[in-house]
């Protein structure tokens, strides 16, 4: 099941940006307080996953070439 993406008011994103541009809060800080980090971690999961059976099928076919 997919994860069901945050939408954000107006309102929610100009205080974002407020805090940012006016307060000079770096986006990483800002991130992972509105919650933005946990799809950064759900993409680097599913490299992972992708690298590691790119890694077994590559075994396979040097085990088939030996």
């Amino acid at each position: 099941m997919k994860k069901q993406r945050k939408h954000y008011t107006p309102e929610e994103k100009v205080a974002i940006l407020r805090r940012h541009l006016l307060e000079k809060e770096p986006i990483s800080k800002l991130c992972d307080e509105v919650g933005l980090a946990g799809r950064q971690q759900e993409i680097h999961a599913g490299r992972d996953r992708k690298l590691e059976e790119a890694r077994k099928q590559r075994q396979i076919r040097r085990g088939q070439a030996a």
